[in-house]
């Protein structure tokens, strides 16, 4: 059997690990610019929203004040978690904080949903009670809200496909949606009198992005619970393995997420000719990384196929 630093060779002279990490490292510090103009924006809407809302009388907008603050709160969380996936491996840290990423946009989405079910059951208490509301104030205040709230997404929206921006995207999003409702509530109480507009119209969006925010809850779960990424099909990259030249068998295949950008792989591989075996290593990591974005790929060359490894057994991890 080869050892565990034979497989990691390739790794440690091949440019494909460095590359993604590389990549990772850039699009952290453009969606750190991103936090902070979000944050900052936010806590502008948090104020603005709470004075108005107070001299209102107004409970959406007083409910979209703690919504927006729900999402400033949010976004410190995610961008703290992005700085710390950008701090070396060091003692026991060995694959540095880069998992700090997923854990971040799964508290992303369970606040997102706490947050909406705060606004419906307000929603429901406004049906029983509803309460008169001075409707300008309330429509300007909210239509500033939406608009800020839609610049805000739009600097997430370049950087969706990694789960924390996407859940500062959903969370700015579902703010601006909130807020044009408010505007809309307001407009047509002011016109019908009929104060039970507003929390019908709450209620519609809150269904509307509790939708949008369960994938987001669900792609993060898997992700903590160390499941392969969802765009990555396990068969496919094992059937890959077991086609390459002279691999007989392939076990103890692992794929997990090591960040919300990052992906590892581990595979014991029985290749019992493997005179090149370096090259080969090296050859296949590279494809790995080109072909299934699997950046992070350590390999395990066997070449006794008499010899049982420990770790074949498919129920054996």
């Amino acid at each position: 059997m080869a050892d565990a630093a034979t497989a990691h060779e390739p790794h440690a002279h091949g440019d494909h690990g460095h590359d993604g990490h590389h990549h990772h490292h850039h699009a952290t510090a453009d969606m750190g610019r991103a936090f902070a103009i979000g944050i900052a924006l936010n806590t502008m809407i948090v104020l603005a929203e709470l004075v108005a809302g107070l001299l209102s009388s107004s409970l959406a907008l007083l409910a979209d004040a703690g919504h927006n603050l729900s999402d400033v709160l949010a976004l410190v969380l995610a961008w703290g978690a992005s700085v710390l996936a950008k701090r070396a491996p060091a003692g026991r840290h060995t694959y540095g904080l880069r998992k700090a990423t997923i854990l971040a946009s799964l508290a992303n989405a369970v606040v997102l949903l706490v947050a909406i079910g705060a606004i419906a059951s307000e929603s429901v208490r406004r049906f029983a009670h509803p309460q008169p509301i001075s409707s300008v104030i309330v429509m300007w205040t909210a239509g500033a809200g939406a608009v800020i709230n839609t610049a805000s997404a739009l600097l997430f929206f370049r950087g969706r496909h990694e789960l924390n921006a996407r859940g500062a995207f959903l969370h700015m999003s579902g703010d601006a949606a909130v807020s044009f409702a408010v505007v809309v509530g307001a407009g047509l109480i002011a016109v019908t009198g009929f104060d039970r507009i507003d929390p019908a119209l709450s209620l519609a969006i809150a269904v509307v992005i509790v939708v949008g925010t369960w994938s987001l809850l669900r792609d993060s779960f898997n992700l903590a619970m160390d499941a392969a990424p969802r765009e990555i099909d396990v068969a496919a990259v094992r059937g890959w393995l077991e086609a390459q030249p002279g691999v007989e068998e392939v076990h103890d295949l692992h794929i997990w997420a090591m960040s919300t950008t990052e992906t590892a792989l581990t595979a014991h591989l029985i290749r019992p000719a493997n005179e090149d075996g370096d090259a080969f290593l090296h050859a296949a990591c590279e494809e790995l990384a080109r072909r299934f974005k699997i950046g992070h790929a350590t390999l395990q060359v066997e070449t006794d196929a008499a010899m049982a490894c420990r770790l074949a057994a498919a129920e054996v991890v």
